[in-house]
């Protein structure tokens, strides 16, 4: 038998088993010593055989951990339901969506499930804000940070934007208490009571709140799960309406995890600059990267539009209530609206993150975490693949969940409360609208390992979505 064929009859084996689910999305196939000892055959001929699967995209290579069967979007139906571009209205958040973030269900289908060891990156954060602690001396707790935040902390971010495209000076930066912090702070700022947001659709809830709270009106843009807001219609909006502003995420936006081309940034430029419009980039999910981290928008700003928001929220710990915002030609007010609303950061705290980011710990758990999501992602959809019913699933390649359009008349809000009767709570898809849309749509979350309880909780949703 000659070598080619042996390396190609193993490479058909290897496929047989990928088609069949004996591995799954995410799965780790067997190791080059297991596979050579079970059909014996070199360690040459094995890797080739492995190589040739990974350039086909069917398997991905890791260091030190072996080949696991990687996702292929083209295999994967994309959601293309698309929310009709209303006049603007008042926001009235959901009573449901303050019941999910009562319980904390944001990202979790079992909120109060606690389980696991901490993560070595948060071990690592840990003892870099302990010894930052250990390190204050004289009187420094009877004084407030100044109001932009700690200058260490800011230069990590700066070198950090830096790395990612946007040449950032610290001076440029004020920290903040988290991201919904600051895009309250961004708002406030370059916007009045009663004035028009354009808005993604479908978007953020948490911005939704924002504009309820700050007595904004809305205006929703449709977006699409592979690129983001649609320009076409955002350029439409902007002719019938008086908009003083959008917010954006143009990295792995939430509930699609869409990212925006660099075509589509430009243009979003243009049309802000024609229409001397502030844009709110909700950059918080960027470092969540499972490739390549993206650049800002505010990498192309050259005219002072961009108000850049951020926090470690997604790519740290949701309990690190530490943020920033860089606020363009706003940034003098955000400052003075920082010292009204906060007054001061934690000065320990920030001197402990910065250690954390300067000592290389955040990239070091940025590179882990990037597999980890990956596995969770394709195990999650691998899952949703294996219901009885035609699915469209959104592929992201950044962020925390996947969009997800059950079949026409699945109302994901009516199930919400059964789901509840079982321990499991869902995200259902009107809750990312003002416009009552989506009702066949829902956000799940990889966010957490796929334990037993929550594949448990995942695999109980057919029966609570399609068949009540």
């Amino acid at each position: 038998m000659s070598s080619e064929y042996r390396y190609q009859q193993l490479e058909q084996w290897l496929l047989r088993g990928i088609e069949e689910q004996r591995w799954r999305l995410g799965e780790r196939l067997p190791s080059i010593r297991a596979l050579c000892k079970e059909h014996g055959l070199s360690k040459a001929t094995v890797q080739h055989a492995l190589q040739r699967l990974e350039a086909q995209g069917l398997l991905e290579a890791r260091p030190k951990a072996g080949y696991f069967v990687s996702l292929q979007p083209r295999t994967v139906r994309q959601p293309q339901s698309r929310v009709s571009i209303e006049a603007p209205r008042p926001v009235n958040v959901s009573e449901l969506l303050l019941d999910i973030m009562r319980r904390s269900a944001a990202f979790d289908l079992i909120p109060e499930f606690r389980a696991g060891d901490l993560p070595a990156g948060i071990l690592a954060l840990n003892r870099s804000i302990g010894r930052a602690l250990r390190r204050q001396r004289g009187e420094d707790y009877l004084y407030y940070d100044e109001p932009a935040g700690d200058a260490g902390l800011r230069e990590q971010l700066s070198l950090h934007l830096a790395r990612r495209g946007w040449a950032a000076v610290p001076e440029q930066l004020c920290i903040t208490s988290g991201c919904q912090h600051a895009l309250f702070l961004a708002l406030q700022a370059c916007c009045k009571r009663g004035d028009v947001v354009a808005v993604e659709s479908p978007g953020f809830y948490g911005v939704l709140q924002l504009l309820e709270q700050l007595e904004l009106q809305v205006v929703e843009v449709p977006t699409s799960p592979d690129t983001g807001m649609d320009m076409a219609a955002l350029e439409e909006v902007l002719a019938r309406w008086p908009v003083r502003a959008c917010i954006v995420s143009p990295a792995f936006a939430t509930p699609s995890g869409a990212l925006m081309p660099l075509e589509s940034r430009q243009q979003l430029l243009a049309l802000a600059e024609q229409h001397d419009l502030a844009v709110i980039e909700d950059d918080i999910y960027a470092d969540t990267a499972l490739g390549p981290l993206p650049d800002p928008l505010k990498a192309l700003d050259r005219n002072e539009r961009v108000i850049l928001c951020s926090s470690f929220s997604k790519s740290l710990s949701r309990d690190l209530r530490l943020g920033w915002i860089a606020g363009a030609r706003w940034h003098q007010r955000i400052l003075h609206l920082k010292l009204v609303s906060q007054l001061a950061s934690s000065r320990y705290l920030q001197q402990g993150v910065a250690e954390f980011i300067q000592d290389g710990s955040f990239a070091t758990h940025l590179r882990r975490q990037r597999h980890e999501l990956r596995d969770r992602r394709d195990r999650l959809i691998a899952f949703l693949q294996a219901w009885s019913t035609e699915l469209r699933v959104s592929v992201p390649a950044g962020g925390l969940a996947v969009w997800v359009e059950l079949p026409e008349g699945v109302d994901t809000l009516a199930s919400y409360p059964k789901a509840l009767e079982q321990g499991v709570v869902i995200t259902p898809g009107p809750l990312f609208s003002v416009s009552g849309q989506f009702s066949n749509c829902l956000r799940l979350s990889f966010a957490h390992p796929w334990d037993e309880r929550r594949t448990r909780a995942l695999n109980q949703l057919p029966e609570l979505l399609l068949r009540g």
